[in-house]
């Protein structure tokens, strides 16, 4: 009886081993997960910044081409009046 009785803490040491490996190997697996999800979304915020940079330009062009349009305008409405003004 006295084997029994000595072998029950290392039983219970056993057991303590186990559940700590079996916690490791899952806190291993939720930290690949983590890094594999930050990469992902390092990526997805690369991109992110990526096109607003592009949408940037493209906004940056199209004030450009509207000013543009307005002077031409302008122009076409002075060229109007000086034609209108000549009483063709």
């Amino acid at each position: 009886m006295a084997t029994t009785t000595e072998l029950q803490p290392i039983d219970r040491l056993e057991e303590k081993v186990k559940q700590l490996v079996g916690m490791i190997e899952s806190l291993r697996a939720d930290r690949t997960k983590a890094l594999d999800t930050a990469a992902r979304l390092e990526r997805d915020l690369d991109a992110a910044a990526t096109r607003i940079t592009e949408l940037e330009a493209h906004a940056s062009e199209t004030a450009a081409l509207r000013e543009e349009r307005e002077k031409i305008r302008h122009r076409v409405v002075e060229i109007i009046s000086h034609i209108d003004m000549l009483k063709l």
